[in-house]
């Protein structure tokens, strides 16, 4: 109270060096009668005062906030579409030399090999969803590969999809084989996905061959791989009547619907 009852009184115009309040009361008071009248002045609280004091002590307030405002913060973690900077530039190099055998073996020697695990699981996830299958598969043979590779139904089951989806056969039926070379059962959806695509292939008999081996999955069955058959298999009764029973023993409590059997030629 003491300074500003003074400084009120004084003119900044007679001390004409002086730029501020501040700067004059240096002048007006000795050092030490300055701190201990700074000294007297209430202390700012970091619990009633959002905002703190800075770190260096100068008295200067700074912007540092002792609580959380609400505000959004970053991820603690990398979630799993974020794909890092090393696998983003090894999709894009695949990509590039995918027409030229050499480079592309060059390209995964030189940068594929070195990536990290994650990363190499999400260049592999990116060209399936990116329906970069023929990539994909070669991919894959790197992560098998690695010395930290196990088996997973998961990944085969989502490459194996990849390839029926793109009516890439007789790929798909090397990835089956070596899926269950490792002893590895699929789900239904991958059961499903691979029977839709040999019918789509036009190769019935080999839609039957994965009915077959779904039969022997110690899986409890469910309905959609045989609803898939029992459509796709219209025109060929023979094959669909041996499914349908199957269906009806099954799953007694669902019904069946038999188009008139002259749409496909029957009688």
């Amino acid at each position: 109270m003491a300074i500003r009852a003074v400084l009120s009184r004084v003119k900044i115009a007679s001390f004409p060096s002086c730029s501020s309040p501040f700067r004059l009361a240096q002048i007006i008071f000795p050092a030490s009668a300055l701190q201990r009248q700074i000294c007297l002045l209430p202390r700012l609280s970091l619990i009633d005062s959002p905002v703190a004091l800075s770190a260096e002590g100068t008295g200067d307030l700074g912007l540092r906030r002792h609580y959380h405002d609400g505000r959004p913060r970053g991820p603690l973690w990398r979630g799993k579409k974020m794909i890092g900077k090393e696998a983003l530039f090894a999709i894009l190099g695949l990509k590039r030399f995918k027409d030229d055998d050499e480079k592309l073996e060059k390209f995964i020697k030189t940068h594929v090999l070195r990536l990290l695990k994650m990363d190499k699981i999400a260049v592999l996830t990116e060209l399936e969803r990116q329906g970069e299958v023929d990539l994909a598969v070669k991919m894959f043979h790197v992560i098998r590969k690695e010395d930290w590779y196990k088996p997973d139904v998961y990944m085969y089951k989502d490459l194996i999809v990849s390839l029926a989806k793109c009516k890439k056969m007789e790929a798909t039926m090397e990835m089956w084989e070596s899926m269950r070379k490792e002893k590895l059962f699929p789900d239904f959806r991958t059961y499903a996905e691979v029977i839709r695509g040999f019918l789509r292939y036009g190769s019935p008999a080999d839609a039957m061959n994965i009915y077959e081996d779904m039969k022997k999955s110690p899986d409890p069955p469910e309905e959609l791989p045989f609803r898939i058959l029992l459509k796709g298999l219209l025109p060929h009764p023979l094959l669909r009547n041996r499914v349908k029973q199957d269906f009806e023993e099954l799953f007694p409590e669902k019904n069946i619907y038999d188009p008139p059997e002259e749409i496909f030629g029957m009688k």
